[in-house]
């Protein structure tokens, strides 16, 4: 071979050497590149897993997160938030506002006793019956019933005034009205087979919707904040015309019809 034929193998050589070593570096840029991008995906990657883990810790929920859902309305309500529960004959000229909790004992107890007296004067055009609701129990006690029985109560007033008065009767039942310190109306299978006792409501599809989907929650939140703002101390509390209705003790709710009876004769007449 030639020195000029050698020579110019050798340039070639080199030539190809160089292209090798810049194709090489370009391979090695471009891997460096990627693995630069994939590391820092990773940690964005991971980052937005913290960020969205403390996001959803911190998220409010059950009850927390009824604060903020849409107010829906029951039926047969009025006033802003759907509030005001009247019930009874429109030709009644007085009205009387009951304040109750869902899991009072002391309310049960009125029910139970006096709770047909009042349903029959309603029925009679006596007066009508201005339900407040309360759940200052939650509060007290550990539990959500009150709350969660209030909101059943608000599926039941929108099918009807009268199925409202009858599950609310069998809520207070003794079959049915637990212990206040045993919070079972927090489950809404309880509240559902209290509600079978009910002809209008058993077999409801609506209604049973709306206690398992919670649709009058934050209707129930609402609800309750009346007890606070007119200043009650307890339930079951009775007023008419600004007066409070009292049993023989001058202090807590009648006990039995014959007190209740004597209580609104006094305050009819005066």
């Amino acid at each position: 071979m030639s020195k000029r034929n050698s020579q110019t193998a050798k340039t070639a050589a080199r030539e190809r050497l160089r292209q090798e070593r810049e194709r090489q570096a370009k391979r090695d840029k471009t891997k460096r590149t990627v693995i630069v991008a994939a590391s820092a995906a990773a940690v964005l990657a991971a980052a937005f897993g913290i960020s969205y883990a403390v996001i959803q810790m911190n998220k409010p929920t059950g009850w927390d997160a009824a604060k903020t859902k849409p107010l829906v309305k029951p039926a047969h309500t009025t006033g802003a938030d759907g509030t005001i529960v009247v019930i009874g004959k429109s030709t009644a000229k007085k009205t009387l506002t009951i304040y109750e909790d869902p899991r009072c004992p002391v309310c049960a107890a009125f029910e139970q006793s006096v709770g047909s007296t009042v349903k029959k004067d309603i029925d009679n055009g006596t007066f009508k019956l201005q339900y407040v609701g309360a759940t200052f129990l939650d509060r007290n006690l550990p539990g959500v019933g009150s709350k969660n029985a209030l909101s059943a109560l608000g599926a039941a007033l929108d099918v009807s005034p009268e199925a409202f008065l009858e599950y609310k009767s069998a809520m207070y039942s003794a079959k049915w009205h637990p212990a206040e310190t045993d919070d079972k109306f927090k489950d809404d299978a309880y509240l559902l087979k209290i509600a079978d006792t009910v002809p209008a409501l058993k077999s409801n599809a609506a209604f049973r919707k709306a206690v398992k989907d919670g649709t009058y929650d934050r209707w129930a939140l609402e609800e309750s904040k009346i007890f606070d703002k007119d200043g009650i101390q307890g339930t079951p509390t009775l007023k008419m015309d600004g007066k409070t209705l009292t049993g023989a003790d001058g202090k807590n709710a009648p006990s039995n019809p014959a007190e209740f009876n004597k209580a609104l004769d006094a305050v009819l007449k005066g």
